[in-house]
């Protein structure tokens, strides 16, 4: 039997979360294609381009934007339930 679950239904924060991954590893790559040529000897890239390397820190962030909502809302979910099993006794 298949569970009744819709497929796409993505928990609170999960979202910003993937995003979040998303625009680290973009950041990521951005740095290892701004400090390739300093050890490759070559000329280096104009300023502009170590800012790019930033979008580590705002993916990091955004990340935990998300970890912190799915938090939140996880402690109302458990909140809610001892609720509702406290006011049917």
């Amino acid at each position: 039997m298949r569970d009744k679950t819709p497929t796409n239904s993505a928990a609170p924060g999960e979202r910003l979360i993937r995003v979040g991954a998303v625009v680290f590893f973009l950041g990521a790559l951005a740095t290892l294609v701004t400090l390739a040529p300093l050890f490759l000897g070559t000329r280096p890239f104009p300023t502009y381009m170590f800012g790019l390397s930033m979008l580590m820190a705002v993916g990091f962030l955004i990340a935990g934007a998300g970890v912190l909502r799915s938090i939140a809302a996880g402690r109302r979910q458990a909140r809610g339930e001892t609720r509702s099993s406290s006011s049917s006794r």
